[in-house]
């Protein structure tokens, strides 16, 4: 049973929606009918129910942990749950559904497969279902997941859902979102999250969970751009071991095998790779997600931050690029500043050059000419390194196009980036040499 449960595929997902929209009451509701609560987790959320006289187990409680969620029957934090079915092992995010907590629902989707976006059948498409669908299309999450809630307390209408259906489609579209999945349901009496509703016998789709289950992830995976951040270098103090120079670190994108070239960025330099090491023991290829240990024909000088590529397939290694930016900070952001860069194993300083526009959170317009940016604002910047960074466009390559701010003084977190396209220069016009 363990060989199994480690064979298993990993899905990430994230909720996200409006203040009540019960994101909390529907991952309390997938774990509840899928019995995958354990027994004193039940027991307290019953010691619970009958302390607030609600009558009936209040589901939302297996996620807000923190007092004043459950006070104020609001999310705040991001609980994060981790649970197995026969398939497929999860791990959810649920996450802030009030504007003042968008930095929260960055932090939980930023590493998500899947988000699953819930709206209250009485309330429709409002502007806050907009803004967490932008988030996620701005986070590059590949699969969305539109579920329609509350049904029961609109008599499970199918026309109200299709209404929704289509408003929140021409949404999605002119955002770039491909795959996009609609589910009525209601959370608190359980129709359609696990077994399918007689309610809604007009509804042919999946339950919630199966959906979460059978969706394919395997291509939303870089495969085709070799990166390999180094971690560590292993150098074992020991006889035996003393030509042993091993890189470790996790493939972030591509195929690495034995034999293949490989190139050193920044330095530019070239060797093969000699063997792959994992801790089974010698392999013939590492691939994402995968975590190992690279060694080489030659003895090059390669240290921490440093990136192994494939020669005929290397990122954009440069100081000066644009990215979108969610500030997380009370202290705003201004112009000419420095702090402390993190991307993938590279640390780095950077100077925010300019601030390009921001993002209007509330009609999702750019907004020129801002001075500074205070927190939970979204805005694209333009930074330049002390260093040069290896990096693909986020919307390539989400592990070696993100990063994160930080200031030196306290190593707090300031912000988190995600690294734009670069714009090519503008095409040069041929020299036809001077008349005279």
């Amino acid at each position: 049973m363990t060989t199994m449960h480690d064979t298993k595929d990993l899905l990430r997902f994230t909720t996200a929606g409006s203040v009540d929209d019960g994101k909390s009451t529907l991952i309390g509701r997938l774990l509840y009918d899928s019995k995958l609560i354990l027994q004193d987790q039940l027991e307290a959320l019953e010691r619970s129910s009958d302390i607030t006289g609600a009558g009936q187990i209040n589901l939302a409680n297996l996620t807000d942990g923190l007092r004043a969620e459950r006070e104020q029957g609001i999310t705040i934090d991001v609980a994060y749950r981790y649970f197995a079915t026969a398939k497929r092992k999860f791990i959810v995010a649920d996450t802030p559904g009030h504007v003042q907590y968008t930095r929260n629902m960055v932090t939980g989707a930023s590493t998500a497969n899947l988000a699953i976006i819930l709206v209250d059948a009485r309330q429709g498409v409002i502007q806050q279902t907009r803004r967490h669908a932008y988030i996620a299309s701005l986070l590059r999450i590949p699969h969305l997941v539109l579920c329609v809630n509350k049904m029961d307390l609109i008599g499970y209408d199918e026309n109200i859902f299709n209404h929704i259906k289509q408003e929140f489609s021409a949404f999605a579209a002119g955002l770039g979102i491909q795959d996009v999945t609609f589910i009525p349901i209601s959370a608190l009496k359980g129709d359609n999250i696990v077994e399918k509703s007689d309610t809604m016998a007009w509804y042919f789709g999946p339950p919630l969970l199966r959906h979460l289950e059978d969706v394919y992830i395997d291509n939303d995976r870089n495969l085709s751009d070799p990166r390999f951040p180094v971690q560590y270098v292993i150098r074992p103090h020991r006889d035996e071991y003393h030509d042993f120079r091993g890189f470790a670190g996790q493939v972030v994108g591509g195929i690495f095998h034995k034999g293949d070239p490989v190139m050193v960025l920044p330095s530019g330099k070239t060797s093969r790779i000699a063997d792959i090491h994992t801790y089974e023991g010698s392999i013939d290829q590492a691939f994402t997600p995968m975590s190992a240990t690279l060694l080489l024909e030659d003895d090059i000088d390669i240290s921490r931050g440093d990136m192994l590529v494939k020669p005929g397939n290397v990122p954009h290694l440069t100081q000066d690029f644009e990215a979108m930016v969610c500030w997380m900070s009370e202290q705003p952001l201004r112009k000419g500043i420095k702090y402390g860069l993190k991307h993938t194993t590279r640390s780095a300083r950077c100077m925010i050059k300019d601030i390009q526009h921001r993002i209007n959170i509330d009609t999702l317009e750019p907004e020129a000419g801002i001075e500074q940016l205070g927190l939970n604002d979204i805005a694209r910047l333009s930074i330049k390194t002390n260093v040069p960074l290896a990096f693909d466009a986020y919307a390539r390559n989400r592990y070696t196009g993100g990063f994160i701010l930080i200031d030196e003084a306290t190593n707090t977190t300031l912000a988190a980036g995600m690294i734009c396209e670069p714009v090519p220069p503008p095409p040069q016009p041929e020299f036809e040499g001077y008349q005279i």
